[in-house]
């Protein structure tokens, strides 16, 4: 059986769990190509990436300009089709997330990838994230390519589903994976009824590298791990207020930001407006290796964040025993049990932040051990990589 994924952007340091989906199911016996829009040039931190890097194509490496031939070619050989495309592009154009210019090149970037798959002779494609990588695939569809399927994340699919014209993309696939039974939910939301059995939940999964990694103590240090970009919806500006109100307290803190991103500069400037360089440290981008040791270095991961689908990286401390304190929003709450395995305050509500993170420092080391263990078991029972690609790899063998 042999599967294409296709990808706007791969590797990338905040994708690893497509990377890890990959692998599981080549151990499932799927044969995986990996296609993407970009990546090839792009810095990462772990060698694995730089593996699947060099093994990916790259629809855009040689410019828009790569795209003349194969858009000719399949014109040429297939105008009836290439019509249907060209038409299904323009429509895709209006009221649309970005203008119709950027949907005829989306049609050109499907003729290229239509001849891959052909060369490839690949029975099934699949994207990830509802945005312009399932609109290539949707095309590459309507050009004469296989089946497609994608997964949808969140949040941004969930912020602009008309204007991402995400009942077209399902109504067109074979089926479509929600991460979350709240991602689920909100793809009925603007899907027909008799759509609805096309989505299917197939959770985001942990190696067992993560299960099997050997119990470390949670440290006395009163250290707090946040880990993901640093952008508006993470949440990071109410953590530096929160940090703040811890210091003026005289509350004994560490906080870790662990990434990088757009508003480090703003994040970076609060740190010195509120005095907080003795409690705040920033590591930019760091390898899955590094992340694993900042987590088992903290008492618990904070993520204070605003809107998300369901994070990776809750997962990854959740296996590593330690407590996560984050926000109910999306799928979050699925996985987190407040007073079981972690804390759940409501998005944007820096008092009951703050109090979560206090009451997390005031804690004695055997009760957030106690809490991690909860939250080892938890995280087993629902994100074994292996498990879910097995379950993603029967939908491709009933849809392909």
């Amino acid at each position: 059986m042999r599967i294409a994924y296709f990808i706007n952007q791969y590797p990338k340091v905040s994708h690893s769990f497509i990377r890890r989906e990959i692998l599981a199911l080549e151990r499932q016996g799927v044969e995986v190509q990996r296609m993407a829009l970009r990546g090839w040039d792009a810095e990462v931190q772990d060698a694995e990436d730089a593996t699947e890097r060099d093994t990916t194509r790259y629809v855009l490496k040689d410019g828009l300009k790569g795209l003349l031939g194969p858009t000719w070619q399949v014109l040429r050989a297939q105008p009836r089709r290439f019509g249907q495309a060209l038409w299904l592009a323009l429509r895709l154009g209006l009221r649309a997330d970005r203008p119709w210019p950027y949907h005829l090149v989306y049609l050109a970037e499907a003729c290229q990838l239509l001849q891959w798959l052909q060369v490839a002779k690949a029975d099934h494609v699949h994207a990830h994230f509802g945005t312009n990588s399932t609109e290539v695939v949707m095309l590459a569809n309507v050009l004469g390519g296989p089946a497609y399927s994608f997964t949808v994340h969140g949040p941004e699919e969930f912020d602009k589903p008309q204007f991402l014209h995400m009942g077209e993309k399902v109504r067109r696939a074979a089926f479509v994976v929600a991460v979350s039974s709240y991602g689920r939910s909100q793809l009925f939301r603007w899907v027909a009824h008799e759509q609805w059995s096309k989505v299917k939940v197939v959770h985001c999964g942990l190696e067992r590298s993560f299960h099997e990694v050997a119990p470390v103590a949670v440290p006395s240090a009163p250290r707090l791990l946040c880990v993901g970009r640093l952008c508006e919806q993470k949440g990071q500006l109410l953590l530096m207020e929160a940090a703040r109100r811890l210091a003026a307290q005289s509350v004994a803190f560490e906080l870790v930001l662990a990434g990088d991103g757009e508003m480090r500069g703003q994040i970076e400037a609060l740190v010195t407006q509120h005095g907080l360089q003795q409690w705040v440290r920033i590591t930019g981008w760091i390898s899955s290796a590094q992340v694993r040791e900042e987590i088992l270095a903290a008492r618990a991961l904070v993520l204070p964040s605003f809107a998300e689908g369901l994070p990776v990286v809750i997962m990854e401390a959740m296996a590593l025993r330690r407590p996560v304190l984050t926000t109910y929003v999306a799928g979050i709450p699925e996985l987190v049990r407040p007073g079981e395995n972690g804390w759940l305050f409501p998005a944007g509500a820096v008092d009951e932040l703050v109090t979560a993170m206090a009451d997390c420092l005031a804690q004695p080391v055997e009760v957030l051990q106690r809490m991690g263990d909860a939250a080892c078991q938890r995280v087993l029972q629902r994100h074994d990589i292996d498990t879910e690609a097995a379950r993603l790899a029967d939908y491709f063998k009933a849809f392909a």
